[in-house]
């Protein structure tokens, strides 16, 4: 009943919403015109000259998909493409550190998901404080640099109050989700402090369980849109909800589809916490002319183009 509708929104346009990326090319477009048609540099998106951009994340909801997490992390691997893991810290199951090591000493990242993913975290300001101390303590305890909302709830203006370098909770386009809205872009961007990883592909829940498909259809939609403005490709899947096959099945063939990007247009499939370093030297970077060049000065400026 709560999605009823969703369908008909205007937008953000679905299934993927490229506004802001679609307006930094029309001032690109118009500040060349303005310059007599001359070129204007600016620093690319990706380091090491890669076109776009994928990373994969997985948030672990039940006992049973942290159960599972040992034979994701094995299908992740047979792709040779690490992810992030976002364990709940309280109530849903026991986060011991000796599952921690396991997944640090994998390979993988490791970030806090909400609080107890009772979807309340937002609902009132002072026990919203209350637990967002309780959150970064986690986030301390974890080791982790990243956090991500329960049903990716947000209140962007509470968000001075996390102890993160980065977030994961904006969809590009949450027409299927709680809480509607989107930022409308396929490019990380920065909310003060922290750095908005969107997430910009359809949830696995929501593709398998509200849409009621079990095929790559959609997730190839979307990438192809993305692809177009060398943009993110940023997904979520839960282990929760890969225990069938037929979803198994389908996640496999997206492994497959996001390794053959990396070989074949140079797609960039790091960690989360990759990315966020690489998007703050980014920001930090300047553009230099020296005679007839320019030259990128700042950290990592070599990987810069």
């Amino acid at each position: 009943m709560a999605l009823r509708g969703w369908e008909r929104a205007v937008f953000p346009s679905w299934p993927i919403d490229q506004t802001v990326d679609r307006l930094f090319d029309r001032m690109m477009a118009s500040a060349i015109h303005a310059n007599s048609g001359r070129r204007i540099p600016f620093i690319w998106f990706w380091p090491d000259g890669y076109s776009s951009c994928a990373t994969m994340t997985h948030d672990v909801e039940t006992v049973v998909g942290r159960d599972f997490c040992g034979t994701l992390m094995d299908l992740d691997d047979a792709f040779g493409i690490k992810a992030s893991f976002q364990l709940i810290p309280e109530v849903r199951y026991e986060v011991s550190d000796e599952f921690l090591r396991t997944l640090r000493d994998r390979g993988f990242e490791i970030n806090v998901h909400d609080f107890n993913h009772d979807g309340d975290l937002f609902l009132d300001r002072e026990e919203f404080l209350r637990r967002v101390a309780r959150i970064n303590d986690y986030v301390r305890k974890f080791r982790s640099v990243g956090y991500r909302s329960g049903v990716l709830y947000r209140n962007l203006d509470w968000y001075e109050y996390f102890d993160c370098s980065y977030d994961m909770s904006v969809p590009n386009v949450g027409h299927l989700d709680p809480q509607r809205g989107g930022c409308c872009t396929t490019k990380p961007y920065f909310i003060g402090k922290i750095l908005e990883i969107p997430v910009v592909a359809t949830q696995d829940y929501t593709l398998f369980h509200i849409l009621r498909q079990y095929s790559m259809d959609l997730w190839e939609h979307q990438i192809e849109l993305i692809l177009q403005q060398n943009g993110l490709i940023s997904f979520i899947v839960h282990p929760d909800y890969l225990l069938e096959e037929r979803a198994r099945d389908v996640y496999t063939c997206l492994l497959a589809r996001l390794s053959q990007l990396r070989e074949q247009s140079k797609t960039w499939i790091p960690l989360p916490r990759q990315l966020n370093d690489w998007w703050r030297s980014r920001n930090d970077m300047r553009l230099i002319r020296e005679e007839n060049t320019w030259q990128i000065q700042g950290p990592d400026a070599h990987r810069a183009a």
